[in-house]
């Protein structure tokens, strides 16, 4: 096929590469060692690279050739002919983790630059062009933060914003949203952005040592979005697993019978809405949008019934998923929740407060709190992507996943929010990734311009290739073919041409 003439720029993708070394393997998908692999787009061509992340994490264990980084879902235990004293220091060191800097969820840009981000304190900033692994940075020297998502947001003004979590800080536990300005002051050229981090606000866990789990948040116009919910990780379990003997994954745990709230902190005040408003037990990993709508606030995410999701994961099950086809123990739900900010405060116990078109609503409880329904969008997507400059705004386009009988995706899908009509691109033994939308230059509607995804195949002798589909018809425009085996990833960004810093720079 042909490539659009205003392509040009780099696709740049982060996930799992190796699940060996030497004689050990991990145990988990999502503990693989990160391997950054790259499109770049140049007049009409596209050149493929990858490298593994030289993390420490990599370095050590390749070193010794044997897992010695404990990741989420695998621990690594010393070296059995480590003396006593050595051993039973060790395991004192490992009560608040010290965690992994394996960056291999995400890419984040900070200003000029770019970094490969996991969910722990470590970020490590990369060179986009030849995918070099450059400084280590640990977000918790400027801000107290033990773990941070790899979903950032960006403003209009190039400020990220993130969210991690303090634990038992000063006797609390608290989620912190933080700020990152793109830049530095001329006269501090030398300082790294970093060091203006700004703390935004902190919203107090309810449980000391039991906080929520979470991927990611929601932003609009005028307020963050933040889901506190019942999937949660046990600080203690988490403290003495090393010595138990068992994964952090194992400290995380569904609470089926408890609620999930939702928080909303006003971005101008800093401060959070008091009403309590709350919904069902629910798992999500993923926010979609968040919007403002007459005094409500509208925000779409893809829940589960329960945190199975992880589980599918372990490497011993994933082979088993695929093979037999069965249905997934719980189906991803696109959910729309629908939240009035401003409504009659003597409204009666039972009534519904939404005043808008949809079938979400809001009911008003005897203390005062708001209980959440949602409108159903509709099932089986994950992994979504949005036009970003519609980011925070009403919108009507959800690029994502098409997840069947399996937790790896089996198409790409662009759902309309407003119709509910689903396109969709598959084709057999085809196993697409997040599709990545990239505006044309001259685009008036919201879908005007391309998707990018990388697809691997069943069949080890079918080439994998990334694939180009036109985000408006979704037709195919063009696939370029790649002659190495490709993994499977699960996060990137597209960086287009006029944000990379020339060589010299």
């Amino acid at each position: 096929g042909q490539l659009p003439t205003w392509l040009q720029g780099i696709l740049l993708r982060n996930g799992p590469g190796m699940h060996t070394i030497g004689d050990t393997k991990y145990n988990h998908w999502f503990d693989g060692l990160a391997l950054l692999h790259s499109f770049t787009f140049k007049n009409g061509e596209v050149y493929y690279r990858s490298k593994y992340l030289r993390s420490d994490t990599y370095n050590c264990n390749v070193e010794a050739n044997r897992i010695v980084v404990s990741e989420f879902g695998t621990m690594a235990y010393p070296d059995p002919c480590k003396n006593i004293f050595a051993k039973a220091f060790t395991y004192l060191s490992h009560t608040i983790p010290e965690f992994t800097d394996n960056c291999l969820i995400n890419i984040m840009k900070t200003g000029d630059d770019f970094y490969a981000t996991s969910e722990t304190n470590f970020i490590r900033k990369i060179n986009p062009q030849t995918l070099e692994t450059l400084e280590k940075v640990d977000y918790s020297k400027y801000v107290a933060v033990n773990l941070a998502t790899s979903h950032p947001h960006y403003d209009s003004a190039g400020n990220i914003l993130n969210m991690g979590t303090s634990i038992v800080d000063k006797g609390k536990t608290k989620y912190i949203l933080f700020k990152i300005p793109p830049s530095v002051p001329e006269k501090e050229k030398k300082k790294s952005c970093f060091k203006h981090v700004e703390v935004v606000c902190s919203i107090p866990s309810r449980s000391l040592l039991h906080p929520s789990y979470y991927h990611s948040f929601g932003i609009s116009d005028n307020y963050i979005v933040f889901i506190e919910q019942p999937f949660r990780l046990d600080i203690v379990k988490l403290a003495t697993a090393y010595i138990r003997g068992v994964n952090w994954a194992s400290c995380l745990s569904y609470h089926k019978e408890d609620k999930t709230w939702f928080h909303f902190v006003d971005k101008k005040t800093k401060k959070e809405v008091t009403t309590k408003f709350y919904t069902d037990a629910m798992v999500l990993f993923h926010h979609i949008n968040a919007y403002e709508e007459d005094g409500h606030i509208v925000f779409d995410i893809i829940a589960y019934a329960d945190n199975s999701l992880y589980d599918m994961f372990y490497l011993k099950n994933l082979g088993k998923t695929l093979e037999e086809s069965k249905q997934l123990p719980s189906i991803p739900t696109c959910k729309r929740f629908v939240v009035p900010l401003q409504y009659d405060k003597d409204a009666e116990v039972g009534t519904n407060l939404v005043k808008l078109p949809t079938t979400a609503t809001a009911v008003k409880e005897k203390d005062g709190s708001i209980y959440c329904q949602p409108e159903i969008l509709c099932e089986g997507i994950e992994l979504p992507r949005i036009n970003y400059d519609y980011n925070g705004k009403k919108y009507q386009h959800i690029f994502a996943t098409r997840v069947q009988w399996s937790p790896v995706p089996a198409k790409i899908v662009k759902f309309d929010v407003q119709t509910k009509e689903m396109f969709q691109w598959g084709e057999d033994n085809c196993w697409p990734s997040e599709p990545v939308f990239v505006p044309s230059p001259d685009a008036r509607e919201e879908d005007d311009g391309v998707i990018l995804t990388c697809v691997v195949m069943s069949d080890p002798k079918d080439a994998p290739f990334l694939l180009v589909l036109d985000a408006k018809t979704f037709k195919e425009l063009a696939r370029a073919k790649v002659n190495v085996e490709m993994h499977l990833d699960l996060h990137g960004v597209f960086i287009p041409e006029k944000d990379l810093k020339t060589e010299t720079e």
